[in-house]
């Protein structure tokens, strides 16, 4: 249950922009400083406030007691004179409706007076208030009546300030004596609370102000963001549809290497035909025409065979010229029907019959149908891969193997020869290979050492159109 809660939250606050999750963090950040600060401050201000408020009233009431008191380093004890002068004078008069309660402490925790009958003479222990008092400070509490003598002044109900005054001798300075009084605190309370409100509202106004400006400059810097992720998601954008574009493009250009290796293949056999039909045909008519009776016969006239001649002569430039406008490179015209393993198949049976060897073939169960360039480009490089290992490895270890991974099909022609470099003894055959492989998207690979060498394409296996 909690889980799911925090998860929620969690999508919450991904789903905020940044400027508005800087001003939930922001604020709870800073009104946990407030809190701190507003503490800080109101407790320097209470303690302010209670000290001089504490020092006035002590300055007040030793201007008016002090001088009642007899020399307290020689006198441990108070007469009964001094007493009713006490007793007058805090009866009656300002300090009588300020002062609630009157005691005299001496060092050792003797109450000397108090105008509570019952507590002088009693022997109590010091509090760390009174204990602070003899070392000279002025101490006070505010409503906090939680000592032993003090079960009149809880029993009263009403805020009291508590106030330890040291008494001194007046040549020498030293503390004698300390006078404890509570005071009313009606009009200090009503201060108190004054004070410590305002200070509240200028730590939180303060505190408003700094969020306020901080969330102003995150929110033109969020607005600054937005509109650069806007405009970079729209760069962006462009660049995924240019690199599908480019793609579109080489994947045109790999189809069109491949139907122009089909062109260029299907062009070489009629060029064959061409061969076979038309010069291959006009050479032998010229060849048969030599050994014409009207060549050989030494009574035939010369008109005959002087025109004899001049057809031979016609019939053999008719052939040069039509030998002049062919290429040469023959394909055999039933590749482009048989399956790629029958093409394997033919390319090894083709090479040990020209060759006297003997060629491993290695085939998996199955392989994937290819398109006419690409069972072509696989003709030859067997073809050319055969011959390097006839001529160059001695025909020692051939082999023919392929294989399909990965959406891959994997063709190798192996031998256990001598070796190269392929790096500076790659021939026009084997760049030729390359380039047909290359054209039609595939990988071209050459290894070769002293153990033998290897030669792999790699083609991928999809839909040719």
């Amino acid at each position: 249950m909690f889980g799911r809660y925090l998860k929620r939250l969690a999508r919450i606050w991904s789903g905020l922009s940044l400027a508005w999750q800087f001003v939930i963090a922001g604020g709870i950040g800073l009104l946990a400083v407030m809190l701190v600060v507003g503490l800080w401050v109101t407790s320097q201000i209470r303690d302010g406030v209670l000290h001089n408020s504490a020092a006035t009233t002590a300055l007040y009431v030793d201007s008016v007691i002090a001088p009642l008191l007899p020399d307290m380093r020689k006198s441990q004890e108070l007469d009964d004179t001094v007493k009713r002068a006490l007793d007058e004078t805090l009866g009656q008069g300002a300090l009588g409706k300020r002062l609630v309660s009157f005691k005299l402490w001496r060092r050792d925790g003797t109450i000397l007076y108090s105008k509570d009958p019952d507590l002088i003479g009693r022997r109590i222990t010091p509090n760390a208030n009174l204990i602070a008092a003899f070392a000279g400070n002025v101490m006070v509490k505010y409503n906090r009546l939680e000592d032993e003598e003090d079960e009149k002044e809880r029993s009263m109900g009403v805020p009291l300030l508590e106030i330890y005054n040291p008494v001194r001798e007046p040549w020498s300075g030293e503390v004698v004596a300390v006078t404890e009084f509570y005071e009313l605190s009606g009009d200090f309370e009503e201060s108190l609370h004054s004070a410590l409100l305002w200070s509240w509202l200028v730590v939180a106004a303060a505190t408003a102000t700094a969020l306020a400006l901080l969330s102003g400059i995150v929110f033109r810097g969020s607005r600054t963001i937005v509109t650069q992720q806007a405009a970079l998601e729209a760069k962006v954008s462009e660049l995924q549809k240019t690199l599908a574009q480019n793609s579109s493009l080489r994947q045109r250009v790999q189809r069109a290497s491949r139907r122009a290796t089909a062109i260029n293949e299907r062009y070489l056999r009629r060029i064959g035909a061409d061969l076979h039909d038309g010069p291959a045909q006009l050479v032998a008519l010229a060849a048969l025409r030599m050994d014409s009776p009207v060549l050989i016969d030494p009574a035939t006239s010369s008109t005959l065979r002087e025109a004899e001649i001049a057809g031979i002569h016609r019939t053999l430039g008719e052939a040069m010229r039509e030998i002049r406008g062919i290429c040469n490179g023959l394909v055999l015209p039933q590749i482009e029907a048989q399956a790629i393993a029958d093409i394997l198949r033919l390319a090894v049976n083709e090479h040990e019959r020209r060759t006297d060897t003997k060629v491993l073939l290695t085939l998996p169960e199955r392989l994937p149908e290819l398109g006419t360039s690409e069972k072509i480009s696989i003709y030859r490089f067997v073809q050319e891969g055969l011959n390097n290992a006839y001529r160059h490895g001695k025909g020692k270890g051939q082999q023919v193997r392929a294989t399909t991974k990965g959406g891959k099909l994997v063709v190798e022609v192996l031998d256990t020869g001598p070796g190269f470099d392929p790096a500076r003894s790659e021939g026009l055959g084997l760049a030729g290979l390359r380039e047909r492989i290359e054209s039609i998207g595939g990988q071209f690979e050459t290894l070769s050492g002293p153990g033998g060498t290897r030669l792999v394409i790699t083609l991928s296996v999809e839909e040719q159109t």
